[in-house]
């Protein structure tokens, strides 16, 4: 499932006491309800090992995670996975977060967004939706989901419009779609979108294994970003336009998450604390909530120490200019890429590493596609039946 865009962050519709400012405090929670989904996305950044993940936490143990979150100064809360439609206490985990006083989105695949369940969203207090889409159009979307999802969606993102909510469409671009990008904004503008993040893929999960055939060559990125930013001009005032540029093709790598453990936290089905989305994959010890508190895993524990600040960095990051704006780059990124995830980020151009990235970027550009049957699509985790 994609991960939370980059929204502005509302004031808390409740009160309570203001978070130490001596310490980082976070301001967003993903929260991944849980990892069962009916699409097969071949670019899924969620877990290889879903088995880990069967035991999912209780409606009564997200209360308590909500509670210590508001209690720690979140005022985000992004509800996802897998598909947050499969659990059946959505609606109580939604009206519970609005008498914590956070705002509340839901990233979905629409799938089992009916009008019942929406009306029932609604009046829970849910805030915003963000609806993904692969294709703009039946036979290429399906085609990409393993399922057939494209119908369903449009019919979703309509209810969303016509209930009042803001909705943003989350469209995770490779190369298979990249090129349909003017096809899919113009998609986005007749649904009324008010937000469209365009974001090229991310390679963990899924998306790693499926790297060689995901990755899209320069001339398809160069197009791409042509197109985006001519409908960001037309479509100023109207539409919200992101263009996310793949890391692979980037000069200096993104800060990840602003910054190991500074304004995010993740917590996942079986109530790991993360301190982004795809740390399960880091060869670190592990915390929980099932263990401990929010605010003591956010504060004390080794996995949200490890990279935290600037203190932790190897040369060249160490003495670079740049050590706080990103932070040396995705760790989790660093690890997969050269088995260390204390390493300078491969995409850095000044990291002792980027050559494994340089070579990656060649074989998109130089060699034939691997072409969509190449793709190991995403396995169906446990099953959820819906309510």
């Amino acid at each position: 499932m994609t991960s939370p865009g980059p929204t502005s962050a509302p004031r808390p519709r409740g009160s309570r006491h203001a978070p130490d400012e001596t310490f980082p405090r976070p301001l967003g929670l993903l929260a991944e309800l849980t990892y069962a989904c009916p699409l097969h996305c071949p670019y899924c950044s969620n877990p290889l090992n879903l088995g880990d993940y069967r035991e999912e936490l209780t409606t009564a143990q997200w209360h308590r995670v909500l509670t210590e979150a508001a209690e720690l100064g979140v005022v985000q809360l992004h509800l996802s996975g897998g598909e947050p439609l499969l659990r059946r206490d959505l609606v109580e985990i939604v009206h519970s977060a609005g008498e914590l006083g956070m705002y509340t989105n839901l990233i979905t695949s629409a799938i089992g967004l009916s009008p019942r369940r929406a009306d029932r969203l609604r009046a829970a207090g849910l805030d915003h939706v963000q609806i993904s889409i692969q294709a703009s159009e039946s036979t290429a979307s399906d085609r990409i989901a393993g399922f057939p999802a494209f119908q369903r969606k449009i019919a979703a993102a309509r209810l969303v419009k016509r209930l009042g909510w803001p909705l943003t469409l989350n469209v995770v671009l490779h190369r298979y779609n990249i090129d349909r990008m003017a096809d899919i904004l113009a998609l986005a503008e007749r649904l009324d979108a008010d937000r469209v993040e365009l974001a090229n893929t991310q390679y963990y999960g899924w998306a790693w294994r499926n790297r060689a055939a995901l990755l899209p060559s320069r001339r398809q990125l160069e197009r791409a970003e042509r197109i985006a930013r001519a409908a960001r001009d037309r479509l100023t005032g109207r539409m919200e336009i992101i263009y996310v540029l793949p890391d692979y093709y980037s000069t200096y790598p993104k800060p990840c998450m602003g910054g190991w453990a500074r304004r995010q936290l993740t917590v996942v089905p079986n109530g790991d604390v993360l301190p982004c989305p795809a740390a399960h994959s880091l060869p670190l010890p592990r915390a929980s909530v099932r263990e401990n508190s929010l605010s003591q895993i956010w504060t004390r524990s080794p996995l949200f120490q490890r990279f935290r600040g600037t203190a932790w960095m190897p040369e060249p990051c160490r003495s670079c200019p740049r050590r706080e704006i990103d932070f040396g780059g995705c760790r989790c990124q660093a690890f997969l890429l050269t088995g260390d995830a204390a390493r300078t980020d491969p995409v850095c151009v000044l990291s002792p590493d980027h050559g494994i990235v340089a070579a990656a970027v060649r074989g998109a550009n130089e060699g034939e596609s691997l072409g969509e049957d190449a793709l190991d699509p995403r396995p169906h985790p446990h099953r959820v039946q819906q309510p």
